[in-house]
């Protein structure tokens, strides 16, 4: 039944991303005042006697063994002595103490099933290893820059019954489908925002107004992880065929060299830039009107949808 459940809270861990949302509240304890609680000791254990232990409300207190506090399993004759070094994270145990001029509890009895202890110490085992690999990991990709922040013990592992083990099975699998759906979202740019400048007749230099349009887009990309930026180049259908390519791809060079200068962004965040020449229109080429808006430069600021989440499309009409 231990193994079981131990299985059950490794699932749990590996897919903490989508668990880690509860909410959580920390307990001042008043100095000089009685406390006596139940909980489990979570992941942010300080050192071999102070740890953080989380009640069944979800409300973390900071305790500390005192030197000469009782920690004893619950047994008949009396139990076992263990020392405050030998309590693992995920451990749930009844604590008594008093409140300490730290906001802490002083504790000086400690009681715990034997069973429970086992449950604690083999998921302890099983973890160290996983956070090792996901560290690993992180640092491998970059780009998903510790997502991973707390990994949460499960207190009620060893007294669940079949269906509290049952939904926390569910709630594992969930996590880990989410885990593996930004894993697969790695290879997918979507549009973030995009950006329209537009030039003179033959040119392609950079009004001020379009050089404002740029700053916008370098100052939205240094706030993302992962981003690309598409640039292309379009003219209108004034000259020949072959000029309009030319002057098409000059004036994609013009807002890459601008956003490269001035903004100091890398040449591999930039996709394979391209000038259109009068293809792709997207105004009437008869009237003027229409041709200054086909006289343009298109820039996509794209991100990866496993970096960033809750990405959207805000695209920028200024031209």
């Amino acid at each position: 039944m231990i193994k079981r459940f131990s299985l059950v809270l490794l699932t749990v861990i590996l897919g903490v991303g989508a668990l880690a949302a509860q909410n959580t509240q920390t307990r001042n304890a008043v100095a000089g005042q009685k406390y006596k609680m139940k909980g489990a000791i979570i992941v942010s254990k300080i050192d071999n006697s102070t740890f953080i232990v989380r009640d069944s409300t979800n409300v973390d207190t900071k305790v500390v063994i005192a030197p000469n506090a009782s920690i004893k399993n619950n047994a008949f004759l009396g139990g076992d002595k263990y020392a405050a070094s030998s309590l693992p994270r995920g451990l749930t145990m009844d604590i008594e103490g008093v409140g300490d001029a730290n906001g802490a509890i002083s504790v000086t009895k400690v009681r715990f099933d034997k069973n429970t202890l086992a449950a604690a110490q083999a998921l302890d085992t099983r973890v160290t290893p996983v956070e090792e690999r996901v560290t690993a990991a992180e640092q491998n990709a970059e780009r998903i820059s510790g997502q991973i922040d707390e990994l949460m013990a499960i207190s009620n592992a060893a007294k669940g019954g079949a269906k509290a083990a049952q939904d926390t099975a569910d709630a594992a699998v969930a996590g880990v489908n989410a885990t593996n759906k930004r894993i697969s979202d790695m290879d997918d740019y979507v549009i973030q925002s995009t950006a329209t400048v537009n030039f003179r007749v033959g040119s392609a230099v950079l009004s001020p107004e379009a050089k404002a349009s740029l700053d916008q887009v370098a100052a939205a990309a240094a706030n993302l992880k992962g981003y690309m930026i598409e640039v292309t180049g379009y003219a209108s259908s004034e000259g020949s065929a072959s000029m309009n390519k030319a002057l098409s791809e000059r004036r994609e060079k013009a807002v890459r060299e601008y956003l490269i200068d001035n903004h100091d962004i890398s040449l591999r965040r930039f996709t394979q830039s391209y000038g259109y020449g009068a293809n792709k229109a997207v105004a009437d080429n008869t009237t003027r009107e229409g041709r200054e808006q086909n006289r343009r430069v298109e820039i996509k600021l794209l991100v990866n949808r496993g970096l960033n989440t809750n990405v959207e499309v805000k695209p920028n009409t200024d031209h």
